[in-house]
Parts: structure tokens; C-alpha cells; sequence
């Protein structure tokens, strides 16, 4: 099958666009990840709220919305789904009673395990054409990439790049 049976052919400045293809690979990847969270009756706020009290432990929405980039607002929403599904607790903070502390539940834990390998194919598959050593350098840049907008530098890893 040619190029032109696909579709009409892409301007080579518009192929060589690195913005453009993080985009094209960031709506595959978005796709990936919501279609295999979803057979999970989940989507990636549930994961990111999830894996942030599993790997920090208990915490307070503003906390916990800090370490996940959740706005709080939405944090709320999340919580209650979780909640409602005896995933996460949420009870007073004893030393703030306005103030609420989410904790991850032993089945939240057993949740989590399912959507790390959900998460883990869609990895696989958005991977595919990449070796390992070629993934692993992919996620290194992109994430200096995120790092330097974050938070307005770059960061150099242990091997001064």
C-alpha cells in the first residue's frame, strides 16, 4: 500500500515537527490508556490518586492534590468515586477536624495492581517499535522535556546531561 493510498502524503517540515509528533503520540497514548482504564471502570485520576497514597501514604486532599496535579476541585470528585467503591477512606484529620485524610484500603491496593497492568499494556502497545534501551531514552527526554517547563530549568541527570 502506498503513502497516497493512506491518505494524502504529510509535508516533510510537518513529519519533522517535534511538537506536532509529541502530539500525535500524546493523543495515541491518551487513547490507549483511557480505553484499557475504562474496562476497569477507572480513568487516570483514579491511578494518579491511587499510586500517590500507595507510594507517599496517607494525606489530605490539598496534599494529595499537590502530589497528583489534581485540581482540588476535581480531587473531590475522585474521592468520592474511590470512596464509594471502599477503595480509598476518608476520615477527620485528628489534629484538623475541617480538614479530611485519605487513606489507601487493602482493596484499593488489589485495584491498583489491576490498573498497573492495564497501564503496562497500553505501555507495551504504545511501545512497540521501541527496544528498551530506545524506550527508557525516550522517557528520559520527555521527561526533562516536562521537567525544564515545570519548573522553569533543566534538570540534569547523573550523567551531567
Amino acid at each position: 500500500m502506498t503513502t497516497e493510498e493512506n491518505g494524502p502524503l504529510v509535508p516533510a517540515r510537518l513529519r519533522e515537527l517535534p511538537s506536532r509528533l509529541l502530539g500525535q503520540a500524546s493523543t495515541h497514548a491518551q487513547r490507549l490508556v483511557t480505553e484499557g482504564l475504562s474496562g476497569a471502570d477507572a480513568h487516570k485520576w483514579h491511578y494518579a490518586a491511587l499510586v500517590a497514597l500507595e507510594e507517599y501514604g496517607p494525606a489530605s486532599q490539598a496534599t494529595l492534590s499537590a502530589r497528583t496535579g489534581i485540581h482540588r476541585s476535581d480531587l473531590v470528585a475522585v474521592i468520592n468515586e474511590l470512596a464509594a467503591r471502599a477503595l480509598v477512606e476518608r476520615t477527620p484529620d485528628p489534629e484538623d477536624r475541617r480538614r479530611n485524610v485519605i487513606t489507601l484500603t487493602p482493596p484499593g491496593r488489589q485495584h491498583l495492581r489491576t490498573l498497573e497492568q492495564i497501564l503496562a499494556a497500553a505501555q507495551e502497545e504504545l511501545l512497540a517499535p521501541l527496544s528498551t534501551g530506545e524506550r527508557e531514552q525516550l522517557t528520559r527526554l520527555l521527561g526533562r522535556i516536562v521537567d525544564h517547563h515545570a519548573y522553569g530549568e533543566p534538570v540534569m541527570g547523573p550523567d551531567g546531561r
